[in-house]
């Protein structure tokens, strides 16, 4: 009983995430769902049918999509958390391909070594503006690492906040 509570709670927990995910209609077409949260990890999941290209595996534009919306997301979730409302926008991204994935596209994003929590929500908080580094990554069901990305983001404070 308690892992189906703990399952709903999960869901309820990431709800606004998705809901944000599903209003955009690109996401939405490519099936992007945020599926776990956990010790600073955001794991967001695609099926390979929506995502797939002419050779039967996961097409590169797809791979780096689900990875900026794991990244994307972490962030976004990780400042509702802390009841801040801010805009997240992607800066820049350094992407890798290191073999074809031919599965579902499930992701994971955690903030980048670089960036220091703390820091960013005491600059978000005083400036109303910050930036922070984060990593995703792809791996197949064999755990083995597909694709990878670091990004950096800019989160803006709401005027509304």
């Amino acid at each position: 009983m308690s892992a189906v509570l703990n399952e709903l709670n999960r869901d309820a927990q990431l709800h606004e995430l998705n809901t944000a995910f599903s209003a955009m209609p690109p996401v939405y077409a490519m099936a992007i769902k945020a599926v776990k949260f956990d010790a600073g990890v955001l794991s967001v999941s695609a099926p390979l049918a929506n995502n797939v290209n002419d050779k039967a595996c996961a097409f590169g534009g797809s791979l780096v999509s689900v990875m900026t919306m794991a990244a994307w997301g972490l962030l976004s979730e990780l400042c509702r958390r802390e009841q801040i409302l801010a805009e997240v926008y992607i800066a820049d991204t350094q992407v890798r391909f290191l073999a074809p994935l031919f599965g579902d596209l499930d992701a994971q994003a955690s903030l980048h070594q670089d960036t220091d929590w703390d820091v960013f929500l005491q600059t978000l908080r005083s400036k109303s503006r910050a930036r922070a580094v984060v990593k995703a990554s792809i791996k197949n069901e064999q755990g083995q690492t597909m694709c990878e990305m670091t990004a950096r983001f800019a989160a803006i404070r709401s005027k509304t906040e």
